[in-house]
């Protein structure tokens, strides 16, 4: 049986700002380098075998921290990596939900794409390939999955059998972890969302 912690990165430094997606340079803020200190705590109790992280910035910044405590190795996994927005990235939300194509990407993800962006369904495919390898390596581990709120949202709803429309029903706040379990029975959401205080 492995177990995925899948940990968003902590909160940045634009965060709910502008749409940072796969800006280079957006690093984690002062109360982001907290989250991810509070996260690394939390995760030296549980026996973690493995780090995977996102390449972007901020999640090399949570992963890294993760990494100190538990005195592990980060692999990096472009697989891990935020969305890409195209033409949004860089923009304000407010600019973004004025585009014309905004109303199709909000109500059904599924079916839509950012213009000159990338595919939930490409997100999905990605991200839970990248977990299935990772259960490969690690049949009986835990292991930590350091990413982005749309990718983790991504695999939970691949796991809880929802489709991709719903994603945005499920809340992955910064520096949270949601902890799914895979074996030869399936997989199974054990946490979803769990905040460490602060």
């Amino acid at each position: 049986m492995t177990t995925f912690h899948l940990l968003r990165h902590g909160e940045h430094a634009v965060q709910g700002k502008i749409c940072a997606g796969r800006m280079p340079g957006v690093s984690l803020s002062e109360r982001g380098r907290a989250e991810a200190e509070r996260a690394a705590q939390h995760l030296a109790g549980v026996g973690i075998a493995a780090i995977y992280a996102s390449p972007l910035e901020r999640a090399q910044e949570t992963a890294g921290i993760v990494s100190r405590r538990l005195g592990l190795p980060v692999t990096v996994l472009d697989d891990l990596s935020e969305l890409d927005f195209g033409e949004w990235t860089g923009l304000t939300f407010d600019e973004v939900r004025r585009h014309p194509l905004w109303p199709e990407w909000a109500s059904h993800r599924s079916l839509s794409c950012i213009p000159g962006g990338e595919t939930m369904r490409a997100v999905q495919r990605r991200v839970v390939e990248a977990l299935m390898e990772m259960r490969s390596q690690h049949a009986d581990d835990h292991v930590v999955v350091v990413s982005h709120g749309d990718v983790i949202r991504a695999a939970l709803v691949f796991a809880l059998g929802m489709p991709l429309d719903f994603y945005a029903r499920i809340e992955v706040a910064t520096a949270s972890l949601s902890t799914m379990r895979i074996d030869a029975n399936g997989i199974r959401v054990i946490a979803v969302n769990e905040r460490l205080g602060g």
